[in-house]
């Protein structure tokens, strides 16, 4: 393991998502973030939605996990917002270093 993570939420506006791309990199709480269009088909109150979201990949360390869930809730106005995080087990030495770089210390 490598002590980093891959945290991942949804937004149905491209500049909420933007938003939380540029807090999260200034705040050195990730070090990459991706915003990428998708569509989304989930089943909300009863009912099946479709919908164009607004997908953010966050390269970070699992340390900064509360906080970064912290920031996505400050931004993101769903009732049950998505945030997930999965390890990030292998990567190249250089990127994977990079994100320990570009992230704050937990020391």
């Amino acid at each position: 393991m490598t002590g980093l993570i891959q945290v991942q939420t949804t937004f149905s506006s491209k500049d909420d998502a933007e938003k939380l791309a540029q807090d999260l990199v200034s705040w050195k709480l990730a070090a990459c973030v991706q915003v990428i269009a998708v569509r989304s088909t989930y089943r909300w109150k009863g009912r099946v939605v479709k919908e164009l979201e607004w997908l953010c990949l966050m390269k970070t360390k699992e340390g900064l996990f509360n906080e970064v869930s912290k920031a996505i809730r400050k931004v993101n106005p769903n009732d049950i917002p998505e945030i997930v995080a999965v390890p990030i087990v292998r990567g190249s030495k250089d990127y994977l270093r990079w994100i320990e770089e570009e992230t704050l210390d937990l020391g």
